[in-house]
């Protein structure tokens, strides 16, 4: 892989200056580690003014965020350390989810469970991330995501932009978009990757990338006539246009698109009248085509088989659309080359691609389908994609140095998802409530038993027995309430959970979500936080606005 963006980063490093209010340094060394010397207001440059960058800065939450930062004990965090980062983002990861998965998973092996740790448990830092949005008590994954990844809170249903536009309004973007740490990684030369186990034009992967008052609009066919006249743009286009629409809002940005893109959502990008019949397009565009035009050297992949057949450490980016839409459950997933790749496999591909810019990388790992699963109110599902979550995580963990790496793991939000009852030490986690000193289910007061694991509102109780596919619920009638279960497997994967409230999903919840670290930076994940801080924590961590002169990167 050539050297990235080297004009970028020489006039970056020419005035050894950060484009964000921290001191300005002397030399190629990190900044002593001082709360001091992490809050000095820095001299302008010519980049300081660049729209994206000034609207984050000049935002409160991001400024705020920043003093927090400059007020945390540093502990090990030395600004600049991280020559890596990688961002796992456990979409709907509830610290409930993590129990429950930590147990199934310790079961599985024979264990009782409790005592079980999944991969990312074990990392030494740790704190607590407020998910509210700024119009949203419970909040939604566009807002939050956009939340972590551009240092700032922003409202429900938009991407990379702050809390004064308007949903839907596509006369409220103009002048309201904000950077992203994959945008900075970009800019200051690094490899990029986002790899999620969603379409890769969903709200969690779209906001390390995209603008839009509207998470919904993925193509072009989504965007009313009002706000396509009115300019507004889909996210497919925008992942295509991705090196074009940065260089023109940076001025003078010498980049080069992102380096890996895996994930589903093939539909956004082809027309509706492919002969495949999976487009949903209706501007005749095959974006595909117009990637690979745009990046000729460059690999499109739509199976496992493909990504096998390509040499992780050849050159040349890399385009994965594994289906049309989301990828299958984990344990819903064709395993054959004609398949779909794990999350595993992807993450291993990335960061084997990636680690060979010599300035580092930054890639995002999404497990999406845990919050599917929660919505479909499935258990089975919501704790099965954890497993396969933190799988990649471990695969991440051998295949990175934790001198240099700084690896984060979150969730955007919780879910209305729960552990109760009084069932004895390693009771199947998806089983009934047997008591201590009980070999029979424990009955409630309406004398049927009950499960360990429940939701407080969605869909409700479903039967269907070893039906992988979580989604599946969606098909049969609304069954919330009290149902026996004197002779359903509540182990199966087909079953769902009973529900309190009926409604046509299960619903995300308000509480704080777990922040695991490891590596570089990582010292600064403590205690409870706005979850805009974990931009900060990596900006810090890789100082991506203060990058180093190439020649020391090159070392």
């Amino acid at each position: 892989m050539a050297l990235k963006k080297h004009g970028f980063i020489l006039a970056l490093s020419t005035g050894l200056c950060a484009l964000t209010l921290v001191a300005c340094q002397q030399g190629n060394s990190p900044a002593p580690a001082t709360s001091s010397t992490r809050h000095q207001e820095a001299p302008l440059n010519k980049y300081q003014d660049a729209p994206m960058i000034s609207n984050a800065q000049n935002n409160s939450w991001y400024r705020n965020a920043e003093t927090a930062i400059a007020n945390k004990p540093l502990g090990l965090a030395e600004r600049g350390k991280a020559r890596n980062i990688i961002l796992f983002l456990g979409d709907g990861m509830s610290i409930a989810t993590i129990t429950a998965a930590r147990i199934l998973a310790g079961q599985r092996l024979g264990l009782s469970g409790e005592e079980y740790a999944l991969s990312f448990e074990s990392f030494p830092y740790s704190g607590l991330a407020k998910t509210y949005n700024v119009d949203s008590q419970t909040p939604d994954s566009a807002g939050t995501m956009s939340a972590i990844v551009s240092g700032l809170k922003t409202d429900a249903g938009v991407l990379g932009v702050d809390e004064n536009v308007i949903l839907g309004d596509c006369h409220s973007l103009a002048g309201r978009e904000v950077i992203t740490v994959l945008e900075l990684a970009e800019l200051v030369g690094k490899a990029t990757g986002i790899v999620s186990t969603t379409r890769i034009t969903h709200a969690t992967p779209a906001a390390t990338y995209a603008k839009s008052v509207d998470r919904d609009w993925e193509d072009d066919s989504d965007i009313p006539d009002d706000a396509k006249a009115a300019g507004c743009v889909d996210i497919a286009s925008q992942l295509i246009a991705f090196e074009t629409n940065l260089k023109h809002r940076v001025s003078d940005a010498d980049v080069d698109g992102i380096d890996v893109i895996m994930g589903g959502g093939r539909r956004a990008f082809i027309d509706k009248s492919d002969a495949s019949g999976e487009g949903h397009r209706s501007d005749g565009r095959n974006l595909i085509d117009e990637w690979r035009q745009k990046y000729p050297d460059g690999h499109y992949l739509k199976n496992t088989g493909d990504l096998r057949a390509v040499m992780p450490k050849e050159s040349g980016k890399i385009l994965g659309l594994f289906n049309p839409s989301h990828l299958k459950y984990e344990a819903d997933r064709d395993t054959s080359a004609e398949g779909e790749p794990s999350l595993q496999e992807m993450t291993r591909f990335a960061i084997k691609r990636l680690s060979q810019n010599p300035r580092g990388y930054f890639l995002m790992v999404e497990g999406g389908r845990i919050d599917h699963a929660h919505h479909a109110g499935n258990a089975f599902n919501a704790l099965n994609e954890t497993i396969a979550f933190a799988d990649a995580i471990s695969a991440a963990k051998a295949l990175s140095n934790a001198d240099d790496t700084l690896i984060i793991v979150t969730a955007d939000h919780g879910h209305a998802f729960s552990i109760g009852g009084y069932p004895k030490r390693g009771n199947p986690i998806l089983g009934k409530v047997i008591g201590v000193g009980s070999d029979t289910p424990a009955l409630a007061a309406d004398g049927m038993p009950y499960t360990t694991l429940g939701y407080r509102n969605g869909r409700g109780f479903q039967d269907l027995g070893d039906n992988t596919n979580a989604d599946a619920s969606y098909l049969q009638e609304i069954r919330a309430g009290r149902h026996n279960l004197d002779n359903v497997d509540t182990q199966a994967s087909g079953f769902h959970q009973e529900a309190l409230i009926p409604l046509a999903g299960e619903t995300h919840s308000g509480e704080d979500v777990a922040i695991y670290a490891s590596g570089p930076g990582a010292a600064l994940v403590s205690g409870s936080n706005e979850q805009n801080l974990i931009f900060h924590v990596m900006n810090y961590a890789a100082d991506l606005l203060r990058p180093e002169p190439p020649q020391a990167a090159l070392k």
